[in-house]
């Protein structure tokens, strides 16, 4: 089983819009019980919290459901338990690895890393645009699948 897990500043916004988004595009594929896919913020501030309303909306126009979720912490315990360790911007892989301490077998890596970009997944909870961070969630995590799938890592790891 692969494991991912997908993490951004408050785990209510970035994150889970990759989350079920992943999670759609492995049951679309008919892979679902070769995944385990999860979520969660390098932060405590919205831990507890639904996903955020902008992102509800932009998954449910998609015909994905996150119902249920509940935004919660990266514990360093998590850097063992998954395989692929997914960061929205340089800032989160910054706290993803003080939390993990450290990132000695190579699995922390940025969304926009696997789509031959080095740029960071903007935050809707500051800039409102919902609709640039679905295209960089779509981009990101189609190219992430994809580099699963061949068994390929993103240049520069």
């Amino acid at each position: 089983m692969i494991k991912v897990l997908f993490i951004c500043h408050g785990n209510i916004c970035r994150s889970p819009m990759c989350h079920y988004f992943f999670q759609n595009l492995v049951n679309e594929k008919g892979l679902s019980d070769l995944f385990f896919i999860d979520s969660a913020a390098t932060s405590t501030e919205e831990i507890g919290n639904p996903v955020h309303r902008g992102t509800r909306e932009k998954l449910r126009r998609a015909g994905i459901s996150c119902e249920g979720h509940h935004a919660k912490q990266m514990r360093k315990a998590d850097y063992g338990a998954f395989d692929y360790l997914i960061g929205m911007d340089s800032w989160n892989i910054r706290n993803m690895k003080a939390i993990a301490g450290g990132d000695p077998d190579g699995k922390i890596f940025k969304l926009l890393d696997f789509a031959g970009s080095g740029r960071d997944v903007a935050d809707p909870w500051y800039t409102g645009d919902f609709d640039a961070t679905w295209r960089d969630v779509n981009q990101g995590c189609t190219a992430l699948l994809d580099h699963i799938l061949k068994g390929r890592r993103p240049e520069g790891h």
